[in-house]
């Protein structure tokens, strides 16, 4: 009979869950063996007890295998991390839909394309869709509000339906074109723009024609530069899943097709104890990854996986069966069921593929071997601070080179001399080339909300036109809810991803380790606690921020209240007060100048030259 069963050690912690066609058979097979491998033979001298469940198909013992595995986390399986937080792009249910990049469950009302493999890929599919079609990316609340276009339609990345530039018709209309962009339909999407451009060229409307013209070259120009990634017609999605093993460690390797462009890559390294020269089969671990992947059921308020299953799986191995005796198909009937079931359709699964199918499958392979070696070399110092974070943030990161991260604080003296600070993280150290302080005007003295917000529009108003390595993965926000929530404003105001903020509120006695980091996009905070080597980096950098804050922020106090002592002096005006400054080289100067010396500069009398004395000293 179907069925799963679970093994306990002495204190009664779960060790393996394992799924079985035959219960007694599989679980006798353990302890009547003679040559166990040496993963199974350590799991089998710590049993104490186990347990079984009966299941009526091997369907359902498959799914509680998974929901189990997913709930337990045993120790001797092959787990991979629980991270179903995709990112799509979104089109909004609006009069004029909003597009934005987005995270979560979906909503009927909205439109969602993708998922896609990691936020980069859809910055750069937003950024298309703005240069080409001129889709709005602001909130609905700074939409309704406004009263003249943004900097974005400055730029030409927007074309201001917020203030009637153009009818919901026309921006309806737009909004088609995005549409069959994002679902591959490139030519029909190219043909409608050129005859539109023709039409307005005949109604001798130039201007418009002008700007159908140059929307046209941008997008011959974007789809000419992912020719190589297209798909061949007349096929949809496609998932490219490559596992390699190197040095007991194993990576599986996800490549997204969607809508005819390849989207790029996602490297997962699965949790599990396994023995030095005891490496699971790639059947074993690609099992594993499909079904923890595509069956997960998800947790409240995210998409569901049906969204995640295109219409093709590319394989570098077959998957294993389910079969007590080991025997191979493709795909075990079972898996493939629920897939099928899952998604609503019929799954296509290969492992042989032809033509550009297995180009690019022989390009995940080679990513996964990539990923394997930069991952064992990210093994000490601050390589492993910064690993630890990505990891915690689940952070999509080629190479750790490209984790760039920008810190803000705010100082000031009770309201005085209000600066605030922006240091930069980037290829793995502190880059104080690119640090910069910004002067905090026409703000109520001590409102570090008000700072903050400034400092942040001030900083990423042209984001837009960023060049990718300058656009960080994530935004640290020296402060608690209020700060976050600042800067969860300013990002949506300029349709930036708000997942990029992390705020890092100080802890009892602002001693490092125990601050909590604070995210804008709904998840829970985190308190990683004194031995978090990521909450070390964290820590190092936002220390960083305060420490060049607190410089320039002196340094500014320090320059104006020189004039202001100065000014005090009855009789020094800004002339006098310029000649002594250039004379001497600024205040402490002038306090260390002799009477006779102040008297020396021109416009200053021995009486003067004496009150000026007086009033340093």
């Amino acid at each position: 009979m179907p069925g799963v069963y679970r093994f306990f050690d002495e204190a009664g912690q779960i060790l393996y869950v394992g799924k079985a066609r035959n219960l007694k058979k599989r679980v006798s097979s353990y302890f009547q063996r003679t040559q166990l491998s040496p993963r199974i033979a350590l799991m089998v001298g710590k049993i104490a007890r186990y347990e079984t469940t009966v299941t009526r198909t091997e369907t359902e013992a498959l799914i509680l295998e998974n929901n189990l595995i997913k709930e337990l986390a045993p120790p001797f399986n092959i787990l991979f991390r629980d991270d179903k937080s995709y990112p799509y792009v979104m089109l909004t249910g609006h009069t004029f839909p909003r597009l934005a990049s987005y995270r979560g469950k979906v909503d009927k009302r909205n439109h969602y394309f993708g998922p896609f493999p990691n936020s980069w890929a859809v910055r750069n599919s937003v950024q298309i869709l703005q240069k080409v079609f001129r889709l709005r990316t602001c909130e609905d609340s700074v939409f309704k509000n406004r009263s003249r276009p943004c900097l974005l339609h400055q730029i030409h990345r927007c074309s201001a339906p917020c203030v009637g530039r153009l009818s919901p018709q026309q921006y309806e209309q737009d909004v088609i074109q995005a549409t069959r962009f994002l679902e591959g339909n490139h030519g029909r999407v190219l043909a409608e723009l050129e005859k539109e451009m023709h039409l307005h060229s005949e109604a001798m409307e130039f201007e418009m024609a002008a700007v159908l013209r140059d929307r046209i070259a941008d997008l011959s120009s974007v789809l000419q530069q992912q020719s190589m990634d297209t798909v061949a017609e007349g096929e949809g999605d496609v998932d490219i899943i490559a596992v390699a093993q190197m040095e007991g460690m194993i990576c599986v390797n996800l490549a997204m097709v969607r809508g005819g462009r390849h989207l790029g890559d996602r490297a997962y390294f699965p949790r599990g104890r396994q023995a030095s020269g005891d490496l699971l089969t790639p059947a074993e671990i690609l099992e594993a990854f499909v079904t923890q992947h595509y069956l997960d059921d998800l947790a409240e308020g995210e998409a569901p996986s049906s969204h995640l299953i295109p219409s093709v799986l590319i394989l570098n191995h077959p998957l294993q069966s389910m079969s007590d005796e080991g025997d191979h198909e493709n795909p075990p009937e079972d898996l493939h069921t629920l897939i099928n079931l899952q998604a609503g359709r019929k799954i296509t699964f290969l492992h042989q593929p032809q033509g550009q199918r297995r180009h690019w499958l022989a390009m995940a392979e080679g990513n996964a071997k990539i990923a394997l070696t930069k991952r064992l070399a990210e093994t000490g110092g601050q390589l492993a601070r910064a690993r630890a974070l990505a990891d915690i943030l689940s952070l999509e990161l080629e190479s750790l080179e490209h984790l760039r991260i920008e810190c803000f604080d705010i100082s000031h003296t009770s309201g005085e001399a209000t600066q605030a600070s922006c240091v930069v993280y980037a290829k793995n150290a502190m880059q104080s080339s690119e640090y910069r302080r910004f002067n905090i005007n026409d703000i109520t003295p001590g409102d570090d909300y008000a700072a903050m917000r400034q400092v942040l529009q001030r900083r990423y108003a042209n984001f837009q036109e960023l060049p990718v390595d300058k656009i960080p993965q994530v935004i640290l926000i020296d402060g608690g809810k209020g700060q976050v929530e600042v800067a969860r404003q300013v990002l949506s105001e300029f349709g930036m991803d708000i997942g990029l903020i992390v705020g890092v509120a100080k802890g009892e006695g602002r001693k490092v380790g125990l601050e909590t980091l604070i995210f804008a996009d709904g998840r829970d905070s985190l308190e990683l606690g004194m031995d978090s080597a990521a909450l070390l980096l964290v820590a190092q950098i936002r220390d960083e921020a305060h420490r060049f804050a607190i410089t320039g922020m002196r340094a500014k106090r320090a320059k104006a209240r020189t004039i202001s002592r100065l000014e005090e002096i009855e009789g020094i005006g800004a002339k006098r007060r310029q000649k002594l400054l250039a004379r001497f080289g600024g205040l402490k100067g002038v306090a260390n100048a002799s009477i006779e010396e102040i008297a020396s500069v021109e416009g200053i009398s021995t009486t003067l030259a004496e009150q000026i004395y007086q009033q340093l000293h």
